[in-house]
């Protein structure tokens, strides 16, 4: 009786149907939509480009490398859009300058002094959450506390930048040849 009992509680288990969590597209999104900075990017992501701001009174000044997933690149060059869950991570180095045998001066990333991160989210599953906006979560972390997502909101904190964007889905893709079908 014991072992019917269990046979049949596991199998009606098994016939239900599972609830889809934010991890279950992102293990980067919390249930609530909270975004956390992945610290593996430098080994387990792919590189997609870089650029240099080297305006002195931007903001944004600092070499920025940007990554993302091995997949979200190889579906992106097949399909021209990232997928849903796509991370990107964009982090935002200081910049250095100094003689060398390359060239006078020579310009580089030093010390990390932000990072940005992006999660794809193709289905609006947070459209009450203010770090979620036009297809996808915002987040920023700074150097001196990795761990904490201090964006207020996509409206105040990142969507005037990525207004440009708008036509490549809020990304500046021409600076990432990764992207770029083989």
């Amino acid at each position: 009786m014991k072992t019917t009992l269990t046979r049949a509680l596991l199998a009606s288990a098994l016939a239900l149907p599972l609830v889809a969590t934010a991890s279950d597209f992102s293990p980067y999104v919390d249930a609530k939509g909270g975004i956390s900075r992945p610290t593996d990017f430098r080994t387990h992501f792919v590189h997609l480009g870089s650029w240099a701001v080297l305006d002195e009174k931007s903001a944004a000044r600092g070499l920025h490398d940007v990554y993302t997933e091995k997949a979200s690149a190889e579906a992106y060059r097949k399909t021209g859009k990232f997928p849903d869950g796509a991370t990107l991570v964009k982090e935002i180095r200081k910049l250095e300058t100094g003689a060398m045998t390359t060239g006078d001066p020579v310009v580089w990333g030093s010390d990390t002094a932000v990072w940005f991160v992006m999660v794809k989210d193709a289905k609006g599953r947070f459209a009450s959450h203010p770090q979620w906006g036009d297809g996808w979560g915002w987040a920023m972390f700074k150097a001196d506390a990795p761990a904490t997502n201090v964006a207020a909101s996509y409206d105040a904190d990142c969507k005037a930048c990525h207004i440009p964007a708008a036509k490549t889905d809020r990304v500046f893709i021409q600076g990432y040849p990764t992207l770029a079908p083989n």
